[in-house]
């Protein structure tokens, strides 16, 4: 079966395939092979970009991601700046612009959010909701780039498609990242995690009931006579009358790495590897922990 053919074939001019120069300490993607991301909202970013370009340079583009030939990227609101390496001397300067929200349609998108409490606690604790999207459809906002437009590309080699390969190779990273901390995301499109969170305590907050305040009455608190320790012995470790109503559910947590997540990443780490150990040992930890609790007590 032949190569399918694209829009570019017919109207940008056709290179010759050339060997990029290796980089030694280049950005290489996780993913060597099969599916890049695994989350939804970086499948979304991806399926962005495959809209938008050839099959071949997409290939290209992510052999360039694999290979490691990404040199750096730098993510600001609105803006990623990058530099990778082809076959000349001097890396290829590559611009990806994603117009940022404005100050009116984030109200919009943070009104809505705040509404709904589940989506309020996921995202307060690090979380990024399975189908936080339809909030921004509901408001008509949009997230991700749909058309032609929303995203803006520039790289300086000498390839007059736009998208190139070396600007896949950066989108198929960035896919990377969003994997890793979705509300990179949200950066690109105006407001940082922290703004968000702001926001929606802030309107939590004032659609909260009012806290009654009640005067202060000091109450004395009369002393109970307890047995000595000796006396009660036997039954020390018994469970008593007012644990019988206590219920108890064992799970695994709502919110994975909630703390983690809310903290951040120290500085001096690569955040791309400290989530990748985390992950694994989050897994590990609460997998052990479920097979303990739920364990025969004659096998343990």
């Amino acid at each position: 079966m032949g190569r399918r053919r694209s829009y570019y074939d017919n109207y940008w001019p056709q290179y010759e395939a050339t060997r990029p120069i290796t980089v030694e300490d280049g950005l290489k993607a996780q993913s060597q092979r099969g599916k890049f991301v695994k989350n939804w909202w970086a499948n979304q970013w991806i399926d962005a970009l495959q809209r938008l370009m050839d099959s071949a340079r997409l290939s290209r583009g992510r052999s360039y991601a694999r290979r490691g030939q990404v040199v750096s990227i730098d993510i600001a609101p609105g803006h990623v700046s990058a530099r990778v390496q082809g076959s000349r001397r001097t890396p290829y300067k590559v611009s990806i612009q994603l117009q940022p929200l404005s100050d009116r349609q984030w109200d919009q998108v943070c009104d809505a959010l705040s509404e709904q409490a589940i989506f309020a606690a996921q995202l307060l604790n690090g979380e990024m909701p399975s189908d936080i999207e339809q909030v921004f459809d509901a408001v008509k906002v949009p997230l991700f780039p749909a058309a032609r437009g929303d995203l803006s590309t520039d790289c300086s080699c000498p390839d007059w498609a736009n998208p190139c390969k070396h600007i896949a190779a950066v989108y198929y990273l960035l896919g990377e990242r969003f994997d890793q901390d979705p509300f990179l995301l949200f950066e690109l499109r105006g407001r940082s995690q922290a703004d968000i969170a702001a926001a929606l305590r802030e309107r939590r907050a004032v659609g909260a009931a009012p806290v009654e305040e009640l005067p202060y009455r000091p109450e004395t608190v009369e002393a109970v006579a307890m047995p000595a320790l000796a006396e009660c012995l036997d039954d020390y470790w018994a469970i008593g009358a007012a644990a019988e109503d206590v219920s108890v559910r064992i799970a695994a947590p709502a919110v994975d790495m909630a703390l983690l997540k809310r903290l951040g990443v120290p500085d001096y780490l690569d955040a791309r590897s400290f989530w990748a150990q985390m992950e694994r040992v989050y897994d590990g930890v609460t997998a052990r922990a479920l097979a303990i609790a739920f364990a025969d007590a004659a096998e343990e």
